[in-house]
């Protein structure tokens, strides 16, 4: 019996996005502590909530329901490249087996997407894979928030983040 046959599959949350949304902030999968809450970057060390709020000059919003629609109060959409995949921990680098989410249908749905930031190389990589850039979507790579990501500090990574509020004023 091989490792794959033996790793659940793990299946990702449902975009949050509107009508309204200009940005997409695209991940590659929940890890095992956001399955488990059922909440994007639900793990308590994991920058992303912080770098968003922290973007906006905003306090930290402890409610879920509240982070949402904070995300889509300002434009933003957030959603994965994968759909499903079998993995052993929360690691990207540990993905296998992965099917890639709708995109096709998801942009004929929300046209008014005109930018992708990957939030991970990882993310990025599954995607160039599986989806290809589009001529009329400008692309961006991110730091990742992850705490696995300890090269950058949280300073460096909102430096990078603020990248996000250009296309959001321009």
């Amino acid at each position: 019996m091989s490792k794959t046959d033996i790793t659940p599959l793990k299946t990702a949350f449902p975009p949050i996005v509107n009508q309204e949304s200009k940005i997409l902030l695209l991940g590659t999968m929940p890890g095992d502590r956001s399955l488990q809450l059922q909440q994007y970057y639900g793990h308590a060390g994991n920058h992303f909530w912080k770098l968003i709020y922290t973007l906006f000059d905003q306090p930290l919003d402890p409610g879920y329901g509240n982070r949402k629609q904070f995300l889509l109060d300002h434009h933003i959409a957030l959603w994965d490249v994968l759909e499903s995949c079998t993995c052993e921990g929360s690691l990207d680098s540990n993905i296998r087996n992965e099917a890639v989410n709708d995109f096709a249908e998801f942009y004929s749905t929300y046209p008014a997407i005109s930018h992708v930031f990957f939030d991970s190389k990882k993310a990025e990589e599954f995607y160039l894979r599986h989806v290809k850039k589009s001529e009329d979507k400008v692309y961006y790579l991110l730091p990742s928030p992850s705490r696995a990501n300890a090269s950058k500090s949280f300073e460096q990574k909102l430096e990078a983040w603020k990248e996000i509020l250009l296309y959001l004023e321009g």
